[in-house]
């Protein structure tokens, strides 16, 4: 059992002075998944069962952490382990296992056999890939190319190989190492071509951004409500961005989405990415983060892209408002790869899939990993027991199960701008990188997973439906509903949180020309470099004319609210903000960017027509405000910036001109009557 010797790292990421001392992995911790094997669990006991067994994970994540801390004690006596730690352990989840019995049995028919699921095995490092069918992991062909049909010809078996500089590998000693990474372009082709479909051919995309705003927790809110560090790992969240372990179904319909297209508070979430590379993070000494093993630098994406997808055998049906979905299966590695569906590779590579290793991506080639959902539904719940029942995938011709119905199949595609890591040197050139995960799965990559709740508008579901079915590639943000304040699509993660912004909310102070972005900080989505589609109700879409009004009067008429309540829920901090520290913003949508410059305009739609206003097709023609609506630059407070002020005096003078030479005639006329009446005619 070896010791591996880290500097550790301050809160800003520089060396401390201490030398901190991380013990490898003395062995992995292998239990039985309780929750997999209850398949039907009654209703009335779902909260019960469900919290215990979030404990059965907490007891494994605490025995864990004893076994990485009791090194020396083990060297010093070889039944230290089982009695100080696997012993306890068994009698901990004994308990449990029989709390969960008792919940069950009180609303219904108690399960047998459970109590005999309550030992669990150590795994001494040297063998702890045994069981794990070396290379040929076949049991869970899920994601179109076969669980590890392409490979790299690498056994697991083989990963001590990788072992000689980390022991048990990565910056907090539980994993990765050498062996868990192979060559992309040394896999063979291996993703199964779908040209040539039928039923329903049809496509819709929803752009919810990156996480740049940074919303993380280690909850799960479908495994482990109402539980605290439920997942023992990080999450990225986009879309919807209300979701804990405590949010009920009515917080999500409420909360903010970081999605283009307003209708979608769906919420899409995954394990973070990290960099080993010595970075303290926000959740360096927290459950789920640093004290689980799961440390270094969280990687934003680059990219993330979101399709919904139809059946090859027919039409597809909606999916229920609050449908749950999970992909993959974060404890693959101690539970097998039944439920594994892991896939990952490389741009430019991407017919080659990996399932159980992460890509060695070439230079100017990025990291992806890509899930796909299940796409077969029950047409009951929205949700089962054991979270998995509920849904299916379809069969290999793209059928579902009698009792099961078609809905669309998600596909997420994540791109990640990560180095290949150096591994002749444990990464100390160029760090590894890997997925957050539970502390006994050694961050391997076929524990890799995906979530899924569906807070999808109804009227929009309706539309991704009919354009699936119809054979149409659709857009969310091209789609009737609210648009233009969603999105933190800053595309590269350098994009997050308030570039050369320094201008806070600023929303009730007036004056706030055009060297201060008018008030409207990138938080709020509103920002005019961001071109999100907020001016577009005005007719003539001159942004020009709306710089330094005050924010109430400049509000995106398709959210009916004043900008201070467009940041992300609780937001805490003054008007003022400065970027703000406590509850992530909402950006911008990166798409209304790519647009808005295409068309011209850095400050957005300054040019006729609103071309930089984030697309025009994004508005529909009802939603247009009344011209008479429309503030006068009279009653504007502060200055308008110089542009502005150009455009308006110009149609002043237009307007004043005609006035002027009526004037003159009055006058005229009333100077000639004067002259008459003089005269006696």
């Amino acid at each position: 059992m070896v010791v591996n010797v880290y500097a550790s790292a301050t809160e800003d990421g520089s060396p401390d002075d201490s030398v901190q001392q991380v013990n490898s992995a003395a062995g992995t911790i292998d239990c039985p998944d309780v929750g997999g094997e209850l398949t039907e669990v009654p209703d009335g006991a779902r909260a019960e069962v469900d919290k215990e067994l979030a404990a059965l994970d907490q007891q494994i994540a605490e025995a864990y952490q004893r076994l990485q801390d009791s090194v020396q004690a083990q060297q010093q006596d070889s039944g230290f382990a089982d009695n100080a730690i696997m012993n306890p352990l068994k009698e901990k989840r004994g308990a449990t296992i029989e709390r969960i019995a008792i919940a069950i049995d009180r609303v219904g028919d108690r399960p047998d056999g459970l109590d005999s699921l309550a030992a669990c095995e150590l795994r001494p490092a040297e063998n702890q890939n045994a069981g794990q069918n070396g290379g040929e992991q076949d049991g869970g062909d899920q994601n179109d190319a076969g669980q590890n049909d392409g490979g790299d010809g690498q056994d697991q078996g083989d990963q001590q190989d990788g072992q000689d500089q980390q022991g048990n590998g990565g910056q907090a000693g539980n994993g990765p190492v050498a062996a868990d990474y192979a060559d992309i372009t040394s896999v063979q082709p291996n993703a199964r071509n779908e040209g040539g479909r039928q039923g329903s051919t049809g496509s819709f995309s929803t752009a919810c951004g990156v996480n740049a705003n940074g919303v993380f927790n280690s909850d799960n809110v479908i495994v482990a409500p109402g539980v605290s560090n439920g997942a023992h790992h990080f999450h990225d969240y986009v879309g919807n961005q209300g979701n804990s372990a405590f949010a009920s179904d009515e917080d999500l319909a409420a909360a903010d989405t970081s999605c283009e297209n307003q209708g979608d508070k769906s919420s899409y979430f995954w394990p973070v990415i990290r960099l080993q590379n010595g970075t303290a993070e926000q959740d360096a000494n927290s459950p789920g983060g640093g004290i689980e093993g799961n440390a270094g630098e969280i990687v934003t994406p680059k990219d993330v892209t979101m399709t919904f997808e139809g059946s090859p055998r027919g039409e597809v049906a909606e999916m229920p408002r609050l449908l749950r979905i999970i992909t993959g299966d974060a404890k693959a590695f101690v539970n097998g790869t039944a439920n594994a569906n892991a896939s990952w590779s490389c741009t430019g590579f991407e017919d080659r899939q990996l399932k159980d290793k992460y890509p060695l991506c070439p230079s100017g080639s990025d990291v992806v990993r890509t899930f796909k959902f299940q796409s077969c539904w029950d047409g009951r719940n929205i949700d089962s027991a054991n979270h998995r029942t509920h849904v299916a995938f379809a069969a290999a011709d793209g059928s579902c199960a009698a009792g099961f119905k078609a809905i669309p199949q998600l596909v997420q595609r994540i791109v990640y701008d990560v180095d290949a890591p150096s591994l002749q040197d444990g990464g100390r050139t160029t760090p590894l990188f890997a997925v957050d995960s539970f502390p006994e799965q050694l961050h391997k990559a076929v524990t890799d997973h995906g979530d899924f709740i569906n807070v999808f508008d109804e009227d929009l579901m309706r539309e991704m439906v009919d354009c699936i079915n119809d054979g149409r590639e659709c857009d969310a943000a091209d789609v009737g509903g609210d648009q233009g304040n969603g999105g933190d699509q800053g595309g590269d993660a350098g994009q997050g949180d308030d570039q050369d912004q320094g201008q806070g909310q600023g929303q009730e102070q007036p004056g706030n020309g055009q060297d201060q972005n008018d008030g409207q900080d990138q938080n709020d989505g509103q920002d005019q470099d961001q071109n999100d589609g907020q001016d577009q109700e005005q007719p003539g879409g001159d942004q020009n004319q709306d710089q330094g009004q005050d924010q109430n009067e400049n509000q995106d008429e398709n959210t009916a609210e004043p900008t201070e309540t467009a940041q992300a829920p609780g937001g805490g901090d003054d008007e003022a903000n400065q970027g703000g520290d406590k509850e992530p913003p909402v950006l911008g949508s990166l798409k209304a960017t790519q647009r808005g410059n295409a068309a011209g305009g850095e400050g957005g739609d300054k040019g006729a027509d609103n071309a930089g206003d984030g697309g025009d097709a994004a508005v529909a023609p009802e939603q247009t405000t009344p011209v008479a609506n429309i503030p006068s630059a009279a009653g504007q407070p502060g200055s308008q910036g110089s542009e502005s002020a150009t455009g308006d005096l110009a149609e002043t003078g237009a307007q004043l001109w005609p006035t002027m030479i009526g004037g003159v005639a009055v006058l005229a006329g009333v100077v000639l009557l004067r002259r008459v009446s003089r005269r006696g005619y």
